[in-house]
């Protein structure tokens, strides 16, 4: 018998976001950039205040009470974004985001690791954060990057990465979800390709997190990164997974404090993982912060999540075909993608929509979304992109249609 999901309650959700409640330009705020930034609950925004009322010291490093509370609070929230993600809290790595999760793996395993002549592999749709420090690494050993395409609905051809792999690739490096068109790539069938080839694969979760239950042993990636901010946490925070036996033999990213067992003038040796790649003071606050998003999420449940984005989506890719000289990128299956529109108007730039938009309450993302070679791909220079999240509704479907009458009306 399959297991009933309980209904997301959205209105009750939307209540524990204090910034929802504003009007913008005279109108109800409709928030629609959550794939660019998602916004945060009060439980969140109360946590992190908590410890700097009461818990605020340097971790790890005094024998006093207020230092002992916040070790053990920011050791806390590391076992939560274990459980979190179904990990050992060794594996978790406290990094700024997923740009400096992809930069961490780059410098460390991949100075070690990936050599002249040696593959990697990207595909078109990535995002910078998930390009830029493969294209430097590359550039730094003589390594070669090949990409793959996507079909014309935005799915990954992994008919190419079949036909790519081979005994020099290295790293495969890839979104688990498009933050431009929302597809969601099928990671545990990727990684078993990438595995019989000899290969590692990095996950860029930035998308996956927020929207899908996360669990690495059952991706079977070597690397996941995500950032707090997507995710209803607070910027400046996020986490790298890796392997423990990877991550034991990864030398430091950074030197410093913290992340040493003993110094000498000429020399030094390394903490044990993780603390080896935490160099310097950490962003405790930001740490509690996020692990008390993870909770608030794991309380909503992702099955939950997951059926009001569908709803969401399907409403969505309806009303918006509707829209006349309309483009809309991506996945046509629901099932396919997450609640994020990509969109051209036939006659408006994308950036004046959301100028229109922003006249009427109404908060999108145009430009090129840090994919610009998706970007050219498409043979666009920017797409507008609207991304939902648990706190929208299909109302707010229909003011974003609204609007875009609007915008059509004014130019024409």
């Amino acid at each position: 018998m399959a297991t009933r999901i309980t209904p997301l309650d959205v209105l009750s959700v939307r209540e524990q976001f204090p910034l929802l409640r504003q009007q913008v330009n005279g109108h109800p705020l409709v928030y629609l950039d959550s794939a660019a930034t998602s916004q945060k609950p009060q439980r969140v925004l109360d946590a992190v205040n908590a410890f700097y009322l009461q818990d605020n010291a340097n971790v790890h490093r005094g024998l006093y009470e207020l230092s002992r509370r916040s070790t053990e609070r920011f050791e806390h929230a590391r076992a939560v974004m274990a459980r979190f993600i179904g990990a050992d809290p060794r594996e978790v790595i406290w990094v700024r985001g997923t740009t400096e999760g992809a930069n961490l793996v780059a410098g460390t395993w991949g100075l070690e690791n990936i050599r002249q002549g040696d593959e990697i592999i990207v595909s078109v749709l990535e995002h910078h954060s998930n390009l830029v420090p493969w294209q430097i690494l590359a550039q730094r050993v003589g390594a070669r990057i090949r990409h793959i395409d996507i079909d014309d609905q935005g799915r990954l051809r992994l008919d190419q990465l079949d036909a790519l792999l081979n005994e020099r690739t290295r790293l495969v490096a890839l979104g688990h979800v498009s933050n431009a068109l929302g597809t969601i790539h099928p990671v545990a069938e990727i990684a078993e390709k990438v595995h019989r080839a000899g290969a590692l694969l990095f996950i860029d979760g930035a998308q996956g997190a927020p929207h899908l239950k996360i669990d690495v042993r059952a991706l079977g990636c070597d690397f996941y990164a995500f950032s707090g901010h997507k995710m209803c946490g607070p910027m400046g925070i996020g986490v790298l997974w890796a392997r423990l036996d990877l991550l034991e033999a990864m030398p430091p990213y950074h030197g410093g404090g913290e992340m040493i067992d003993r110094v000498d003038i000429e020399s030094s040796t390394w903490a044990g993982v993780p603390h080896k790649f935490e160099a310097g003071t950490p962003d405790a606050a930001a740490a509690v912060g996020l692990a008390e998003a993870a909770e608030f999420l794991d309380g909503i449940g992702f099955d939950a999540l997951h059926a009001h984005e569908q709803e969401i989506v399907q409403y969505g890719l309806e009303r918006l075909r509707e829209v006349p000289g309309l483009t809309l990128y991506g996945p046509a299956s629901p099932a396919e993608r997450v609640a994020v529109f990509s969109f051209t108007l036939d006659g408006v730039h994308p950036h004046d929509i959301a100028t229109v938009l922003d006249a009427e309450g109404i908060a999108v993302r145009a430009g090129h979304h840090c994919a610009q070679p998706l970007m050219r791909r498409l043979g666009v220079p920017a797409t507008t992109r609207a991304s939902f999240y648990l706190y929208n509704t299909p109302d707010e479907v229909e003011r974003l249609v609204e609007g875009l009458a609007a915008a059509r009306a004014i130019f024409g």
